[in-house]
């Protein structure tokens, strides 16, 4: 069970909700609902960083790609290599 400093109650409803989801065209309602066009967007490119990171890929393709800033992409490494394994988690089953 997670214990990580991100934990409380109104977290555990937000993904409680998420988990709720049965396809993507209620993914799309629920989060264009919840969040921003750039929020989303900002999500989405950082799952790529993420992948492409993993496929070892360099910070330039990475940013000519996705676009994301060296700060982001630093930022979401620092996330494989040192954060909860969220990413990881979640690329390996993308990929299975």
């Amino acid at each position: 069970m997670y214990s990580g400093k991100l934990k409380d109650d109104l977290l555990d409803r937000l993904f409680e909700a998420i988990l709720l989801l049965k396809d993507l065209d209620e993914c799309y309602s629920f989060f264009e609902d919840i969040c921003t066009v750039a929020e989303l967007k900002s999500l989405a490119q950082r799952l790529e960083v993420a992948k492409m990171l993993q496929e070892s890929r360099t910070y330039g393709e990475i940013s000519s790609r996705t676009g994301a800033s060296t700060a982001t992409i630093s930022r979401v490494k620092r996330a494989l290599n040192y954060g909860a394994d969220g990413y990881k988690l979640v690329l390996k089953r993308l990929s299975e």
